[in-house]
């Protein structure tokens, strides 16, 4: 039975420096998938310990299916044991002597469930992570993926009321990696089970999360849909470390309701939009992907057109990248096709869609560590 995750203002400290997680605060519904995207060092991880109750907090509060597990100010720290979670780590962790049947079903011999459940609960779960025909073999004959679909079996073959992946599949080859993440998201959902999932790919986060939470320096900057993360993102770190690379120095002119006029390089005016707060006459950086530079021609109407001048291109099959000279700065554009439509050298026309361009706080910094 899935659960509820309640995590409220969580701290933890360790002996020096900054805490490794501040004031951090989030809501996990019962069945909803919520991934921990960020950084090396930003607290995920840290966050996701403490939920497994491997790691103390030094503050705040964790409660799992309406249940404290972890008070620290009332002295309360339920055992990881108790807490009824599974876990899936980046190593495989399976025993090596044993069968896959045999690995999956040690939580519930652990538990003495009788023999009859316990081989029904273990084809069960072997039949939704896909190895029912691999049951009677050892685990050292399986591939890496399948090693990690027996981790996955193994953690929730006892119903666990919250599922917990510390970034699962770093250590597979990248075809692998990429087959089993475009199943991982069906074996949660049809198990029915609230999971938190830590990674540092956005691929990963925006494939397996109904939503994602963006951490840098242990602090949660922003926690929604993935659409919500691309498309408006909180501030000028969450839009650069999800791909909004192109960057460019202005100040605000006007602004009016969520859009703002902002002037960049030398007398030219673009239609952007400003999150709350960011006010007239506040100097600003202006963040846009890549893939959101529209490449003209255009009619003459469109909004934030501008000629560009193309100082490199990079083929890269099934697309290009140009690197563009344009509004005294340097931005890049991609273009899909397998074509190279634009040489070293030409001027072409671009557009900035004013709701996919966002100005930011100059004072903010972008680096995504």
């Amino acid at each position: 039975m899935s659960a509820e995750l309640r995590v409220d203002r969580l701290v933890k400290r360790f002996a020096t420096g900054r805490p490794a997680v501040d004031d951090v605060s989030f809501r996990v519904a019962a069945g909803e998938i919520v991934v921990l995207l960020g950084p090396s060092g930003c607290g995920k991880t840290t966050t996701l310990r403490c939920i497994a109750g491997l790691e103390h907090p030094t503050g705040g509060e964790i409660a799992i299916g309406g249940n404290v597990v972890s008070a620290p100010e009332r002295g309360l720290l339920v055992p990881p044991r108790l807490r009824n979670i599974g876990m899936v780590f980046q190593s495989y962790a399976v025993w090596p002597h044993m069968t896959v049947r045999q690995n999956v079903s040690y939580p519930l011999r652990h538990r003495r469930v009788a023999r009859a459940e316990m081989k029904r609960k273990v084809d069960q779960v072997l039949e939704l992570v896909g190895l029912s025909e691999y049951a009677e073999r050892p685990v050292t004959a399986l591939s890496g993926g399948q090693m990690q679909r027996v981790a996955l079996a193994r953690s929730l073959v006892y119903d666990p009321q919250l599922l917990l992946l510390d970034e699962p599949l770093s250590n597979l080859d990248a075809k692998l990696r990429l087959r089993l993440r475009d199943d991982l998201r069906r074996i949660i959902k049809d198990a029915g089970v609230t999971a938190v999932y830590v990674t540092h790919d956005q691929s990963e986060a925006v494939v397996l999360g109904d939503r994602i939470a963006v951490m840098r320096d242990g602090k949660m900057l922003q926690l929604a849909a993935a659409v919500d993360i691309y498309n408006r993102p909180a501030d000028l770190f969450v839009a650069n470390f999800t791909g909004a690379s192109d960057l460019l120095a202005g100040h605000v002119v006007e602004r009016n309701g969520e859009f703002g006029t902002v002037e960049v390089g030398v007398g030219h005016r673009l239609s952007v939009w400003l999150p709350p707060g960011v006010r007239s006459g506040q100097a600003v950086s202006l963040a846009v992907r890549p893939e959101n530079v529209r490449l003209g021609p255009f009619a003459a109407d469109e909004q934030n057109r501008f000629t560009a001048r193309v100082t490199a291109q990079h083929y890269h099959g099934a697309q290009t990248v140009y690197e563009l000279a344009v509004l005294g700065g340097r931005i890049e554009a991609v273009e899909l096709g397998t074509s190279l439509r634009n040489l070293v050298g030409s001027d072409i026309e671009i557009a900035l869609p004013p709701e996919l361009c966002w100005g930011y706080p100059k004072q903010e910094s972008a680096a995504a560590e």
